[in-house]
């Protein structure tokens, strides 16, 4: 029986300080911000009602690191592109769709880092950086194939959803009912299965 570690609880008080009551000291964002570079996990708490406001504290940790100069990592087109999807009949699908492509991103990290360390020790515009921008591109192509083949695995509405994924603020394809949509929410969990699936044969 694995012994997995729990995370961390954090308290936010009125006054908008944290509390980590692991470490029995009051906290920043900027602690907390290291503490997920660390890996470490942790859970936010609203002090007073008792509700998890992780989500919100997360997104607050991003506001700040994006308000820092050259900390800018979610470019303007991007964050438009995402707001589209709120309320889109694609929303659902969104969260599996990043968590799948940062994942990715994360475990091809170190190439990333020797191809970056090789470009900027010489010609920015030289060959190394062309070359970086290529494989990241290309990853970024193969990420979107592997999650358009694992939602085409969901016929009848599989090809449909995956050939709208990229195109957002549009309506979803005529006669969807609730039921639908209900069977492909309870889909979701086996489609990541299915993902992690199609990721481990590369």
């Amino acid at each position: 029986m694995t012994n997995e570690k729990k995370p961390v609880t954090i308290k936010k008080y009125a006054n908008r300080r944290l509390y980590n009551t692991g470490a029995s000291a009051y906290v920043t964002l900027d602690d907390l911000a290291e503490m997920v570079k660390h890996g470490e996990d942790f859970v936010v708490y609203d002090a007073k009602s008792g509700d998890e406001i992780t989500r919100s504290v997360l997104a607050q940790i991003i506001f700040e690191q994006e308000g820092k100069t050259g900390q800018n990592l979610l470019p303007i087109r991007f964050l438009r592109q995402l707001i589209r999807f709120y309320g889109d009949s694609m929303q659902m699908f969104v969260p599996s769709y990043l968590e799948f492509s940062i994942e990715r991103l994360t475990k091809d990290s170190q190439k990333f880092r020797e191809q970056m360390d090789i470009a900027m020790s010489g010609n920015p515009l030289a060959t190394p950086t062309r070359q970086m921008f290529q494989t990241m591109e290309e990853q970024a192509r193969k990420n979107m194939a592997m999650f358009h083949e694992a939602l085409d695995m969901f016929s009848p509405f599989g090809a449909s959803l995956g050939s709208s994924l990229g195109e957002a603020g549009k309506a979803a394809p005529a006669g969807k009912s609730g039921d639908d949509l209900s069977e492909l929410r309870a889909q979701l969990a086996e489609m990541q299965k299915r993902i992690d699936t199609i990721a481990k044969k590369e």
